[in-house]
């Protein structure tokens, strides 16, 4: 492997590690979280977390907008684990 093409390499891994640490701290520090970024915090399609709600998951909703908290998706998690 040439010099150039490890140092190309290493700073695309570099790079790459570094944005998904930021995104993860992002993720971290957002508390309140759209539907569809919901649906992909607990793992399952959008149709799939819309059921959620049907079966007692809190959403808040103001003025149209619609919010679930990281909290609730856990503790709503934790409840239907067996």
């Amino acid at each position: 492997m040439s010099v150039d093409f490890e140092k190309q390499l290493r700073d695309l891994i570099y790079k790459a590690t570094q944005d998904a640490i930021k995104q993860l701290k992002n993720n971290e520090e957002k508390q309140w979280l759209s539907l569809k970024e919901g649906a992909q915090y607990a793992g399952v399609s959008y149709n799939t977390f819309l059921k959620f709600r049907d079966l007692g998951l809190k959403i808040c909703e103001i003025d149209g907008v619609k919010r679930v908290n990281k909290k609730s998706i856990d503790e709503f998690l934790e409840k239907f684990s067996y």
